[in-house]
């Protein structure tokens, strides 16, 4: 699903492109949690290499498990209105695994708004926070 020539040989060698959605190179830290049922198997942090609106590829700790459940969470690298920060959740199966990272099927996203970075950086102090000082 996301490969680049290197990880073709994980899959047997050269082959026809079979990916019809476009691939971005976006390299943000990525976290995810490998999902049973509704517990958290399996947490770690890794690093997205690509991502298309099919799916993503990522740096992993360790191997995952092939078809299992899995929540990713990046911060977006745009801002929204070039002032609100995003965050990308990604929910999805995993589809393949080797010692470099996983790829995702993505079911389903959504973009969560983070704040604006103007009212982050022009907040007011609680007053609780000037009283104690």
């Amino acid at each position: 699903m996301f490969e680049n020539q290197e990880d073709r040989a994980f899959n047997g060698g050269p082959e026809r492109e079979r990916r019809t959605k476009r691939r971005f190179q976006i390299d943000q830290e990525v976290k995810y949690k490998m999902l049973y049922g509704q517990r958290i198997a399996e947490t770690g942090v890794g690093r997205t290499m690509n991502i298309s609106s099919g799916g993503v590829w990522f740096s992993t700790e360790s191997m995952l498990t092939s078809g299992m459940p899995v929540e990713l969470s990046m911060n977006w690298p745009v801002l929204l209105n070039d002032s609100c920060p995003m965050k990308l959740m990604i929910y999805g199966c995993v589809v393949r695994s080797n010692e470099k990272g996983a790829a995702v099927a993505i079911e389903r996203y959504e973009f969560r708004t983070q704040g604006s970075r103007a009212f982050q950086q022009t907040a007011p102090v609680p007053v609780e926070a000037r009283l104690s000082n």
